[in-house]
């Protein structure tokens, strides 16, 4: 059974109320006037509730009126992004875009990209998810993600690769914490003295902890845990420069200098990683150049 209730006739309710009255409604929509008439009696009838106040000289809903305006707008907003969606797929816009980052991945490159991805792509839908090594690479190739941000650590020969940014990874520990108050390099048996925080995989499958020199280790599965922990004094570790960079600043984090490790020694190198199989369409390659382009400006 074919609904009686018409588009049209919800458009032309939404037209005489945001145009004040039936006969301005009726110049909008390019009608004669008994037309808006009788489309909104139809739409009462239909209904079998009254939306219109006869009582009032000017277009004033009833209160059931003015519910039957919300459900209508929605369905209206919802028709045309049907439409949107249509057109999109026409030109070869694809319906849905999946993330997996790094968890190294600067979140305010991540955001950036976001905002600007609503507006370019307002009916693609996006999921996003954050990872750590391994699990980039393995969402990816099982077609949970379509796109991802990993580190060369993770490299995968099933995935294809486009160099993104290198991050660059620091030692740090609390102001207050006892490496932080000795000077020059740090010799392996002082550092070994201490809790090393580790960031680590759920998975024992997954990739090796890196860059581990303590024998005492506490292993944590997220940055902002690790961070947390570090600012609490409750060991040292490695974290990105981007996301220390304002508690250095601060004096809330201090950079410590392993005697084992140059310098620059600890840099991640990040990649867009897809299928071979995988032909990105307009929304990926927006995607692409954006996080490219942000990256770029933050790092």
């Amino acid at each position: 059974m074919l609904d009686p209730i018409t588009l049209d006739q919800l458009r032309v309710l939404a037209t005489v109320v945001d145009e004040g009255s039936f006969s301005a409604a009726a110049r909008k929509l390019q009608r004669v006037q008994s037309a808006i008439s009788t489309a909104m009696a139809n739409l009462e009838t239909q209904l079998d509730v009254p939306v219109w106040d006869r009582e009032q000289r000017a277009a004033t809903l009833t209160s059931q009126g003015q519910s039957v305006l919300g459900a209508a707008r929605r369905v209206l907003a919802e028709v045309d992004s049907l439409r949107r969606l249509a057109a999109g797929m026409h030109t070869g816009v694809e319906a849905l875009v999946s993330l997996c980052v790094d968890a190294v991945f600067p979140s305010s490159a991540l955001i950036g990209m976001c905002r600007g991805f609503a507006k370019q792509y307002p009916v693609v839908e996006l999921r996003v998810d954050v990872q750590t090594m391994s699990v980039v690479t393995q969402r990816v190739q099982d077609g949970a993600a379509t796109l991802g941000v990993a580190s060369a650590i993770a490299r995968s020969p099933a995935l294809e690769r486009h160099a993104l940014t290198p991050i660059r990874m620091v030692p740090v520990a609390a102001a207050r914490h006892p490496l932080a108050k000795e000077r020059g390099k740090l010799a392996h048996a002082l550092l070994a003295e201490h809790i090393q925080i580790v960031l680590s995989e759920r998975s024992d499958q997954g990739t090796r902890d890196q860059g581990v020199l303590s024998p005492r280790t506490w292993r944590v599965h997220d940055l902002q845990t690790k961070r947390a922990m570090l600012l609490a004094g409750l060991g040292w570790g490695n974290l990105p420069i981007h996301m220390v960079r304002t508690d250095l600043a601060k004096k809330r984090l201090v950079r410590l200098r392993p005697q084992a490790w140059a310098d620059d020694e600890h840099t991640l190198h990040l990649a867009l990683v897809y299928r071979h199989d995988m032909m990105l369409g307009p929304a990926h390659r927006w995607v692409v150049d954006q996080l490219t382009t942000l990256c770029a400006a933050e790092l």
